[in-house]
């Protein structure tokens, strides 16, 4: 029995020797790490320049390329697709170097992860509507491109996400306005009217307004709220005065609140065939 557990704590002084020695064999020098990583990434490796900055991060936390190591993780991460990843390493840079003068990088780069989240490799190959996907990802991206320019109004990222700001304005719009016509499908006429108005109300100047302006009109009309509908028809053609909601006398001649055909035999033919 002796014999059997001397053998035994022999084999694993062994194995914890081995294992010491190939951890030490695998072990580079600092700057061997950041030249594979750097020539990694203008060849377009980036699966091998995130793993060189991995070991950089985990080897080196403290060393001279540990800043430059983990902006250029964010990038490697997010060439990669893995743009949860890109977030997570932009939210550790700023917290680790709130004073950095590229914490600007990091929020843009932070705020274009969260900007694509929303759209999916499946959605860069399918006809996806973006607009009728959860907004959550892009108030994240707005929030994030809005701190960018209040504390970096000069940044070389802050025309870019500028943009960026625009098109979520115009995304979350045409989400409201998708709700807007589902409860328009359901004949919730007053959800619906709730749904425009904060269009209206919101993101005004956006090319969902328009439309928005014409159910927030009918869907008053519906409720009898006659001051109401006058007002909002009247900023409809002041400021979309070619509207097809208008006819030829700029009379409000809009049919978005007409009633589908809920008959048995609309329901049986999929609304593919007529009444005859």
């Amino acid at each position: 029995m002796r014999s059997v557990f001397r053998l035994l704590l022999v084999c694993i002084f062994v194995m914890i020797s081995a294992c010491a020695s190939n951890e030490q064999e695998e072990v580079l020098p600092e700057e061997t790490y950041y030249e594979n990583a750097r020539s990694a990434m203008a060849s377009g490796n980036f699966n091998e320049a995130e793993q060189n900055l991995d070991y950089l991060e985990t080897y080196y936390p403290f060393g001279r390329y540990a800043e430059q190591a983990q902006l250029d993780l964010i990038y490697a991460r997010y060439q990669n697709l893995d743009l949860e990843g890109s977030r997570s390493a932009a939210d550790r840079f700023l917290r680790l170097n709130p004073q950095s003068e590229n914490a600007d990088y990091a929020l843009y780069m932070r705020g274009l992860a969260s900007y694509n989240l929303d759209i999916s490799l499946a959605a860069r190959y399918f006809p996806i509507d973006i607009s009728e996907r959860d907004p959550g990802e892009q108030r994240r991206a707005f929030r994030d491109f809005s701190e960018l320019l209040n504390r970096y109004p000069d940044s070389e990222y802050a025309p870019d996400a500028r943009q960026r700001m625009i098109a979520i304005r115009n995304r979350l719009a045409a989400l409201e306005l998708h709700a807007a016509r589902y409860y328009i499908k359901r004949e919730a006429y007053v959800a619906a009217n709730n749904r425009a108005r904060y269009v209206v109300e919101n993101f005004p100047s956006t090319p969902s307004t328009e439309e928005a302006l014409i159910i927030l009109a009918e869907t008053y009309q519906f409720l009898d709220l006659k001051k109401a509908a006058e007002d909002a028809i009247q900023l409809l053609a002041v400021n979309y005065p070619d509207s097809e909601a208008f006819d030829d006398n700029m009379e409000f001649q809009s049919n978005k609140l007409k009633r589908e055909d809920r008959s048995l035999g609309s329901v049986v033919t999929f609304g593919l065939m007529g009444d005859e």
